[in-house]
């Protein structure tokens, strides 16, 4: 059930975050992505505190990106890490290319 809630959320063309509400890495990385010009329906945050398999979901996120820790950020099919691994991608100029590649920005 975990795998196919996570995988029917990931999508090629779009960013998809899933996070806790409490958690203040998940608070960063919204913060980042936030900062940009998203096309319509293209970001996507899912808070999974208290989804009824929310440890199942973190399980099958440690077997899928190797960390079962939130935020979980996946830039179309790519696990781009957490907060922290967000917040470093925008910081070197990285976070804007990869968000060009799958086309979910505006401008």
């Amino acid at each position: 059930m975990a795998r196919e809630y996570v995988e029917a959320k990931i999508q090629a063309e779009k960013v998809v975050v899933f996070v806790k509400e409490a958690c203040p890495y998940c608070t960063l990385a919204k913060s980042v992505l936030e900062k940009y010009d998203w096309k319509p329906d293209r970001l996507e945050i899912h808070d999974i505190t208290g989804h009824p398999d929310m440890r199942e979901i973190q399980d099958y996120f440690r077997s899928k990106t190797g960390a079962s820790t939130v935020p979980r950020v996946f830039i179309g099919t790519e696990c781009v890490g957490g907060g922290s691994d967000v917040q470093q991608l925008n910081d070197h100029g990285l976070l804007k290319d990869k968000l060009t590649a799958i086309g979910v920005l505006s401008s």
